[in-house]
């Protein structure tokens, strides 16, 4: 990842051709095809990067909007901010694991009855997020921003991510300083990275952004003068404790991202930031226009003020000991798939 750019095509064009029905090194030595094709049966997979840093962003206007309405109400639902620069915060690396890894239900403190104490326990509004991420490949100097036009050369690629959420834990003690313990008990991603190379077909506008005319030199470094979303159907499937089938509770798309992965980058380095090779880089909530593509639970059941039906009878506000959470994604193309391959987790109980 940190050779750049160069090396990451030519090993690609690599695999391509010793992968091709037209090439013989693997099509025709049988011997050869047995002991370097292994089975994903048969294989533990692991993170596909030593992840060092990680960032996640706020970048869906849909999601900050819904959130913001159930907490602040419509005349207050995105905050001053939020059009001119993609929000985020700094999360915890350590307890990033890959995709089938069992998570705890996290315990912190929650304020069940406004205006009473808090208490100590196990969380009671367990979320997903249903997210993507990109790896940083090449770093670059401390002190020397990424402008938007070379931000394509410092991603390596592109994973599935569920950026599991404590809601009460969080909504206890965001204020003053932002997400804690409801956010770093656990990230999950998918051991697939899919490079921007291969996600090239797929670019696509994104939706209308602010011009800030006052804000020139920032527009220089961080907005983009090309297309920079990417057309990437995702879905999110529960498969409740108990069934026998998981039910897609959301359908949404990268491509209704306000903010892209290169402006996020750009952002992110603006101010001198290092990035390092191998540094993840969440989008945030990814939620549609409608209902069926929002990308929470706390959307989806609008705070707990609905049921969302998971299969086979059973309905959930927020996910319960044992669920399992799969995030699938996949680039649709005339004739072929880019796929993502899974990103699953399964809710154990907590420890008191």
């Amino acid at each position: 990842m940190s050779l750049g750019k160069p090396v990451w095509q030519a090993t690609r064009r690599f695999l391509q051709r010793i992968l091709s029905a037209d090439e013989p090194l693997l099509r025709d030595n049988e011997s050869l095809r047995h002991k370097v094709l292994v089975a994903q049966h048969n294989v533990k997979m692991h993170l596909p990067a030593d992840i060092g840093d990680y960032t996640d962003f706020y970048a869906s206007k849909e999601h900050a909007t819904n959130v913001g309405i159930m907490f602040r109400g419509k005349e207050n639902a995105l905050m001053p901010n939020w059009t001119h620069l993609p929000v985020g915060y700094h999360g915890r690396a350590s307890s990033i694991v890959v995709s089938g890894t069992e998570l705890r239900r996290p315990c912190g403190q929650r304020c069940p009855v406004k205006g009473q104490p808090p208490v100590f326990g196990a969380s009671a509004r367990l979320d997903f997020e249903l997210e993507m991420a990109f790896l940083v490949g090449t770093s670059n100097e401390l002190g020397k921003p990424i402008p938007i036009h070379e931000a394509a050369d410092h991603i390596f690629g592109v994973v599935l991510m569920n950026d599991w959420s404590a809601r009460d834990i969080q909504a206890w003690e965001y204020v003053p300083l932002g997400p804690f313990l409801g956010k770093n008990f656990g990230t999950t991603i998918s051991p697939w990275v899919v490079t921007l190379d291969a996600l090239e077909p797929f670019l696509c506008d994104q939706p209308a952004q602010a011009r800030l005319l006052c804000l020139r030199l920032w527009r220089r470094l961080c907005l983009p003068t090309l297309p920079g979303g990417y057309d990437i159907a995702l879905e999110v499937q529960v498969k409740a404790a108990g069934n026998q089938q998981a039910k897609t509770v959301c359908r949404s798309n990268l491509k209704y991202m306000y903010w892209t992965f290169k402006q996020q980058l750009a952002h992110h380095a603006v101010n001198g930031c290092n990035m390092r090779t191998g540094d993840l880089c969440g989008s945030g909530t990814i939620s549609g226009p409608t209902e069926d593509s929002f990308g929470s639970m706390l959307e989806l059941s609008w705070s707990g003020q609905k049921d969302v039906d998971v299969g086979e009878g059973v309905t959930r506000k927020f996910i319960q000991d044992g669920d399992e959470v799969v995030i699938l994604g996949h680039c649709q193309a005339d004739g072929y798939r880019v796929g993502f391959g899974r990103c699953t987790g399964t809710i154990a109980p907590a420890l008191l």
